[in-house]
Formats: C-alpha cells, sequence, structure tokens
C-alpha cells in the first residue's frame, strides 16, 4: 500500500475500517493534547478525559455517517442527528468539571475546554483534518498564551467580601477603605452588625481586587486600625 493509497483511505467519504482507526486515533491525540495542559494547571479533567471525550465525539459522527451509508445507501449520510445529541449531552461533562465553593466558582475554562474538544472529535469524525489540528492549536494558544499576558497586564479582578471582626464599636470605615484604595483595591458597598453588650462590630466589606493581590500585608495593616479579632476574605457575606 503506497501513501496516496493510504491518504485516499483515510480521506474517502465512505466510512470504513482504516479510516475509522486514523481518525480515532488523531482524535486521541488532540484531545491529549489539551487534556495535558489542563492536567499541568490542576485541573481533574485531564489527559485521559479530554482524550476520551474527542474519540467518543469522534466515534458519534463516525456512525452517524455509517448507519445511513450503509443501510439507507446515503454516501453523506445525515451527520446533524448524532451530532446535536453530542452537543447536548457534552453539557453534562462540563457542569461536572465546574466546581462551586461558597460562591466562588471554579472550571470553567475547563468546561469551555471539553465543549471545544467535543467539537474537533466531531470535525475529526467528518474528515475535517487540518481545521481540528488548528483549533487544537488554537485552544493551547488561548489557554497558555492568552493567561500569561492576562498575568503580565494585570487584566484580572476578583470580586471578594473582605469580612473584619473587631472587638470595638466601628463607627466610621473611612479608614479601611484608605488603605484598600492605596492597595488599587475598589470599595463598594458594606455590611455592618454590631453586638454591643459584647463590644464587638462585624465589617463585610464588598471589593474588587487585582487578581495576584498579595492581602499579607493589607491585612497587616488593617488589622492595626482597630483591636481585631479576625480579618477574613471570602465571597459571601456572613455577620
Amino acid at each position: 500500500m503506497n501513501w496516496d493509497t493510504i491518504y485516499n483511505t483515510i480521506n474517502s467519504v465512505e466510512i470504513n475500517t482504516w479510516s475509522s482507526i486514523y481518525k480515532l486515533l488523531l482524535s486521541m491525540i488532540l484531545g491529549a493534547m489539551v487534556g495535558y495542559e489542563r492536567k499541568r494547571k490542576g485541573q481533574t479533567a485531564g489527559v485521559r478525559t479530554f482524550s476520551l471525550i474527542a474519540m467518543g465525539a469522534t466515534l458519534a459522527m463516525i456512525l452517524s455517517v455509517y448507519v445511513p451509508q450503509e443501510y439507507l445507501g446515503l454516501k453523506n449520510g445525515d451527520p446533524g442527528r448524532i451530532a446535536a445529541q453530542v452537543v447536548t449531552g457534552i453539557g453534562f461533562l462540563g457542569a461536572g468539571a465546574i466546581i462551586q465553593m461558597k460562591g466562588s466558582v471554579r472550571g470553567l475554562t475547563t468546561a469551555a475546554g471539553i465543549w471545544m474538544v467535543a467539537a474537533i472529535g466531531m470535525c475529526v469524525g467528518v474528515g475535517m483534518y487540518w481545521l481540528s489540528l488548528v483549533a487544537t492549536l488554537l485552544i493551547l494558544f488561548i489557554l497558555v498564551q492568552l493567561e500569561k499576558f492576562e498575568h503580565k497586564v494585570s487584566i484580572g479582578a476578583q470580586a471578594r467580601i473582605l469580612k473584619i471582626k473587631t472587638s470595638a464599636i466601628v463607627d466610621d470605615i473611612k479608614q479601611y477603605r484608605h488603605i484598600l484604595t492605596k492597595h488599587h483595591i475598589t470599595t463598594n458597598n458594606y455590611y455592618v452588625d454590631y453586638e454591643y453588650d459584647r463590644n464587638i462590630t462585624t465589617l463585610n466589606i464588598a471589593i474588587v481586587m487585582p487578581d495576584k493581590t498579595d492581602v499579607i500585608p493589607i491585612f497587616k495593616k488593617l488589622r492595626e486600625l482597630n483591636p481585631t479579632i479576625s480579618i477574613q476574605l471570602t465571597t459571601q457575606v456572613s455577620l
């Protein structure tokens, strides 16, 4: 078997054994490339998960073309039916990659990656090899290079609740706001709870802070304003 025969076989419109094997191997490699990057960032979904997702989407597309081709005589099949179900079903896996902890959501990028890898698998399944390869490279560019760019220009920001509990009745938070503003932290609304019998004030200040902000020196300065019981950075108001 020469190269021309191999090329024509794997690029054939009709589904055959060798083209199907090639498609599964290619989708496995492309999925693994994205999965490796996610696993390197400490995400639960890694090489195996992304490879299986890509292969599963590819296999679904192969079946969607093969069944009408084999039993109804349609050369191009009807890949739209199973493809629609793949797009719908992959949402469950994406939801599983999203973690919610005390109002903080993590894993959205991984969930989007899962959705994209499924689409890449479908591209491989219908023989759009170059498009699937370019899409994989673009995903890796977004996950690696654009993340570095975000950190370099400090484009990211986090919305948080700064909880300060003091053993004093605090009736003016201007000093707290001054320290936060000095460290490029924007203050929005605030919530306060007074326990006069115990002489305790609990402040919940809604803030927007740049990513990678070092909060330890900020906490140290906030602590010096009043006798402080605790300082906590969270995502929910708690009184």
